[in-house]
C-alpha cells in the first residue's frame, strides 16, 4: 500500500514557459493554431474538448515516431528524476494528472519512473495520427482520475499532494489535503495551500518531507 499520493502536472509545472502542445505544434506545423486555442482556453473562452479538437488536426498525418523524436527534446524543470526517486522512496505513489496529450504522459512516465499518467488520447491509425480526438479529458476528469488513483491504493484524499500551476488544477486543488503552486498564475496562486517558486522541483520536497513525516 503506497502512504501517499503526489499528484503533477505538466504543462507549466514540469514544462517551464511554456505546452508539451504548443512545442509539439512547433515541430508538426501547426503553433499559429495552437496558440490561438490555447490562449482561448487559459482565457476562459475555449473549453478543453474544443482546444484538443483544434490542436489535433494539427497531428494528422503525422507519425507516432515524429512525436517521440520531438517529445526527446522537451524542455523541462530539473529535479524531476530526482523528486521521483524521492516519493518512490519514501513509498508516495507520484502520478501524473495532466491535460497533455497521452504520448507526453506516456514518454514522462517510462522517462522518469511516475506510476501512472492520465490525458486526452489522440486518434491513430496504424502509426499515423488522424487528427481526430480519440478520449477527452478535462480539468474535472484530471481530478477524477487522481482521487481514482487514491482510491486503488488505499489513500485518503488528505493523504493525496498536487502540484500544479494553472486553472485545470483547481478542481485537484479543492480534492486533496494539500496543494502546491508551482511557478504558478495566480488562480492557481490564490488556491493552493502553498506555493513555490523555483526552476528545481526538488524545492517541494520539504514541504512533501513536512506532509509526510510520519512515512
Amino acid at each position: 500500500m503506497a502512504e501517499g499520493l503526489v499528484c503533477f502536472d505538466v504543462d507549466g509545472t514540469l514544462v517551464p514557459g511554456t505546452s508539451s502542445g504548443a512545442w509539439l505544434a512547433e515541430a508538426l506545423g501547426h503553433a499559429a493554431e495552437n496558440r490561438a486555442a490555447e490562449a482561448e482556453y487559459a482565457a476562459g473562452r475555449m473549453t478543453n474538448q474544443e482546444a484538443s479538437v483544434v490542436d489535433a488536426r494539427g497531428w494528422a498525418g503525422h507519425t507516432e515516431a515524429e512525436v517521440e523524436d520531438r517529445l526527446a527534446s522537451l524542455p523541462l524543470v530539473d529535479g524531476i528524476a530526482e523528486t521521483v526517486a524521492w516519493c518512490h522512496g519514501h513509498r508516495l505513489r507520484p502520478v501524473l494528472t495532466t491535460l497533455a496529450w497521452a504520448p507526453v504522459g506516456r514518454m514522462l512516465a517510462a522517462r522518469f519512473g511516475f506510476a501512472a499518467f492520465c490525458g486526452p488520447v489522440p486518434g491513430v491509425d496504424g502509426d499515423r495520427y488522424t487528427g481526430d480526438v480519440a478520449q477527452h479529458l478535462d480539468e474535472y476528469g484530471k481530478r477524477d482520475f487522481a482521487l481514482a488513483q487514491a482510491r486503488s491504493h488505499g489513500v485518503a484524499p488528505q493523504r493525496c499532494v498536487a502540484v500544479g500551476d494553472s486553472r485545470s488544477d483547481l478542481p485537484l486543488f479543492a480534492a486533496v489535503g494539500t496543494s502546491v503552486a508551482f511557478n504558478a498564475a495566480p488562480a492557481a496562486r490564490a488556491a493552493a495551500t502553498h506555493v513555490v517558486d523555483s526552476g528545481d522541483l526538488r524545492a517541494i520536497l520539504p514541504l512533501l518531507e513536512r506532509q509526510f513525516s510520519s512515512v
